[in-house]
């Protein structure tokens, strides 16, 4: 089968994070049995290394220089761009890496009739998609989260960075979201919980929930229990909803723990820590990393994995990394989105915790019990294993778009 793949972020290589993950790794696995075109940008930080690995992977990319945003910092500018987003229905976000070229590239290929199915690799993508392409081949998105369901997440919460910004876009996300949903083909999600918001916008809609997998060559089973007292956190240092982890866990979590084992230590592991995520190395027992060449090495080394997320949908790789690496996890309930990790009918594999008192006691649990510990950690890596690897979410993938 013929795929052009649609990703502005530039999949390659898979170490930074996130969205390049789950693209790199679905279009790794469509390339085994099918032919692969990658359209992308290439944003500053691409090397023309990453362009030659990237070139490896797939039978073509066609790579466009990223858009420059105009006046993004005035207050004249973002009056022009909500005032766009207000008449036109597109979020900045969407609007700010939008290439003309891209769109004509990618036009004058579908026209021609080369493909037989388009993917946008994370909703921002849909821009390029023209509604009436789903009557000639099959049109797919890969929603990697619903951008209504986090804002309104955010506001619930009251961790949106802006909050007047996000009560004024929060409806028009509405509209965009359910606009956007009706155009394609199929619809793909990492959980239940998105797939029953994208299924709100368009009963209708055929939605499959793929979830994220984990590389277990990059994040082998730990062979033994380091015992200790030592947290651990990763994760990109420059996502919004990490940094609020990261403080809430090192601010408000360690200093609680540290009350009843004041030798508690804290890694930071993730790249490009930002100025406030730095800070919080001055606090006793953190460390921040940054970018580090193996997140399985350092994971191997902690007691245990913390994931206290306050915001954001959709599945999370660090939770996922973190059980395929052996490192019994506490987590709230975003952290663990879409995981059956304690119902009635679960096996063991993780400890809930929502808030200061709770991350404690199940904290404490953990460093307790060291049997609560090789449970938890061997139930986490089978959950992984029959689950959550790429391969099984490639095949899934596959299906969606061999599907008549």
């Amino acid at each position: 089968m013929k795929i052009l793949m649609i990703s502005s972020t530039f999949p390659y290589p898979p170490t930074r994070g996130g969205t390049q993950v789950r693209t790199f790794n679905l279009l790794k696995y469509l390339s085994q049995q099918n032919y692969i075109t990658v359209v992308t940008q290439q944003s500053p930080d691409v090397t023309e290394e990453d362009i030659v690995g990237l070139r490896q992977c797939v039978e073509e990319v066609a790579v466009f220089p990223r858009p420059k945003s105009l006046g993004k910092g005035s207050v004249l500018g973002k009056a022009k761009r909500f005032g766009q987003f207000l008449i036109q229905g597109t979020p900045p976000s969407v609007l700010s890496n939008y290439s003309e070229a891209m769109q004509q590239w990618i036009d004058e290929f579908v026209q021609a009739g080369k493909y037989e199915a388009i993917t946008c690799e994370h909703s921002a993508n849909e821009i390029y998609v023209r509604p009436e392409w789903k009557q000639q081949l099959k049109t797919v998105v890969n929603v990697h989260s619903s951008v209504y369901g986090t804002c309104y997440q955010q506001l619930q919460t009251q961790t949106a960075e802006k909050p007047l910004r996000d009560q004024l876009n929060l409806p028009l996300l509405y509209r965009y979201e359910k606009r956007y949903c009706s155009k394609f083909s199929n619809i793909i999600a990492t959980t239940e919980e998105d797939k029953d918001q994208l299924q709100a916008f368009n009963p209708n809609a055929e939605i499959e929930v793929i979830p994220n997998g984990v590389d277990l060559i990059q994040f082998p089973y730990r062979s033994s229990d380091p015992g200790g007292h030592s947290l651990i956190f990763i994760g990109a240092m420059d996502n919004l909803a990490n940094i609020d982890a990261v403080r809430f866990l090192s601010l408000e979590i360690l200093p609680a723990v540290q009350n009843l084992y004041p030798d508690t230590t804290l890694m930071l592991v993730g790249a490009r820590p930002v100025p406030e995520v730095l800070k919080l190395a001055d606090l006793p027992g953190v460390t921040v990393t940054g970018g580090v060449p193996s997140m399985a090495e350092y994971l191997h080394q902690a007691t245990v994995c913390v994931v206290p997320m306050r915001t954001g949908f959709g599945i999370k790789n660090k939770t996922l990394e973190a059980m395929a690496a052996g490192v019994p996890v506490v987590a709230s309930d975003r952290g663990l989105e879409g995981l059956a990790v304690d119902g009635p009918h679960d096996p063991h594999r993780a400890l809930r915790a929502n808030t200061v008192a709770e991350y404690v006691e199940a904290i404490s649990r953990l460093f307790e019990h060291p049997h609560l510990r090789h449970q938890l950690s061997q139930n986490g890596r089978l959950l992984i294993e029959n689950e959550y690897t790429w391969e099984r979410a490639g095949e899934l993938y596959e299906q969606v778009l061999l599907r008549r």
